[in-house]
């Protein structure tokens, strides 16, 4: 079925933005439920198998949904006679990362030794879409425990890129990625320790956001790792920072949760005057050159915008990151994977083994003192290459794609030396390490393989506006990758 010429309004539907959709819901024009039937639609057309499909969920809650967004019409038909101001999300469909909990619906990360496990209770992300009037008709895949940069696992198959379906659409929050591509869900949830919103955003095309530590309100006990954070994706920088609005804020479950709920971050889009640090490398990452001539045209395009672009070196490389990174993983999260796969460790995919030997490996190395120490290192550095700069951009991966199943367990061979270790290939990891900046990946053009490639805005601490103003100035000069021709 040509879906381009006979369903043009159910695709149109489909990938309308959230913005648009709640102009058109508070108008009338549109109801959530159409909007939801237009992604089911897709859904079952181009989801596929486990195994050749895009595959980009562990469950639906179709049934559930319809019932919301029918109530949800309802509503929006009861403001308009009443004036009564709508949720902030009302009728909008958000796919959730299976590991944010819904009450009474599994729990189980992708891990086979954790099948049938269920949530008590609502993870506080879904807690606040719910709240806000957020639908929630799918969960996505994700790698085992989300350890990985591909999507794939014993338990829930291999995700693929909808715009390459040989390709990954990055990892963890693969599933996410490649169903906002696909125009199966509005927004998205995500979450990122060391790149797991970011790469996948790169690797689809779409917008994911990394947020300051502590910004967006997770569960123990995990929550207290400062590398990792919970955030937005979607398809346009708006529409992630209104997702980002409703989940960020204090939370009297994440003590280390903090500022004010329900502030949008995008205050605008003009970035004449401000200094863009540009660093295409981050000191030695052998960026693809077709990802250098994309990160290039983004900068050019903002010096056109009357931005003043700025050189900046860093002494950073991929082996010393990763070296960093695992001594961090190997006192924390490292131990923890280890314990909750206690006895099944013969059900592990081999991606997941070897992270926990590798974070063994480094924590054998490295005192949690001197990790400390390897973090505040780095930290230092980023700070002073950034101290003449409003932003630094960079690419977001090294390299343009990686195979929907690998696991990489030898390492990534690229064009200009071999990296030992495949988180060597993304550029997101020293941002966890320091974890206080804001975060955002945005489309920055194609690669040879019609996989899209990604920038990121990296702002100062807690910057969370000015990393969204930049970002959205990048995506007012060069306009996402749109949708791809699914087969």
């Amino acid at each position: 079925m040509n879906i381009s010429t006979t369903t043009d309004r159910q695709t149109s539907l489909a990938f309308l933005g959230a913005t648009e959709l709640l102009a058109g819901f508070k108008a009338l024009e549109i109801t959530p439920l159409e909007v939801l039937e237009a992604q089911i639609q897709r859904i079952e057309w181009h989801n596929g198998d486990r195994e050749t499909g895009i595959n980009a969920f562990t469950e639906t809650l179709f049934e559930r949904a319809r019932v919301e967004a029918a109530a949800a019409g309802e509503a929006y038909r009861r403001c308009a006679d009443t004036g009564e101001i709508p949720g902030a999300l009302l009728g909008l469909t958000v796919a959730t990362k299976e590991k944010h909990g819904i009450a009474g619906q599994s729990l189980e990360q992708g891990l086979a030794g954790h099948a049938g496990r269920i949530a008590a209770v609502d993870h506080p992300v879904v807690a606040r879409i719910k709240a806000a009037g957020g639908i929630i008709h799918a969960r996505t895949t994700s790698p085992e425990f989300s350890c990985a940069t591909t999507t794939h696992s014993t338990m829930w198959g291999i995700t693929r890129n909808p715009w390459n379906l040989q390709a990954s659409p990055g990892g963890s929050s693969g599933g996410a990625g490649a169903a906002l591509a696909a125009g199966f869900t509005t927004l998205a949830t995500a979450s990122d320790i060391a790149g797991s919103t970011r790469i996948p955003a790169g690797f689809t095309g779409t917008v994911g956001y990394k947020a300051p530590y502590g910004r967006v309100p997770a569960v123990s006990a995990l929550a207290a790792d400062w590398y990792r954070g919970d955030g937005p994706m979607a398809r346009s920088v708006a529409d992630t920072a209104l997702l980002a609005a409703v989940i960020s804020g204090h939370h009297a479950i994440d003590h280390v949760s903090w500022g004010e709920n329900g502030v949008n971050p995008l205050a605008g889009d003009d970035v004449s005057g401000l200094r863009i640090g540009l660093s295409l490398t981050l000191g030695n990452y052998p960026v693809a050159p077709e990802i250098l001539e994309n990160t290039l045209a983004v900068a050019r395009a903002l010096e056109t915008a009357g931005a003043i672009l700025v050189n900046v070196e860093l002494p950073w490389t991929t082996e010393r990151i990763t070296e960093t990174t695992f001594a961090h993983f190997g006192h924390i999260l490292g131990p923890a994977m280890e314990m909750e796969t206690a006895g099944s460790e013969d059900k592990l995919a081999a991606y997941t083994s070897r992270f926990i030997a590798d974070a063994a490996t480094a924590a054998g190395k490295h005192s949690l003192v001197e990790s400390l120490g390897m973090d505040a290192q780095l930290q230092a550095e980023l700070a002073t290459a950034m101290a003449g700069v409003d932003v630094l951009l960079c690419p977001t991966s090294a390299v343009a794609s990686l195979d929907a199943d690998g696991d990489y367990l030898e390492g990534l061979e690229t064009s200009e030396r071999h990296l030992g270790h495949y988180w060597e290939a993304h550029m997101t990891s020293p941002f966890n390490v320091a974890n206080r900046t804001a975060v955002i990946s945005v489309p920055s053009g194609t690669a040879l393989n019609g996989v899209p490639t990604g920038v990121q805005v990296v702002a100062h601490p807690f910057d969370e506006a000015m990393a969204f103003r930049v970002a959205a100035g990048i995506e007012a000069l060069l306009p996402g990758p749109g949708y791809p021709g699914l087969p």
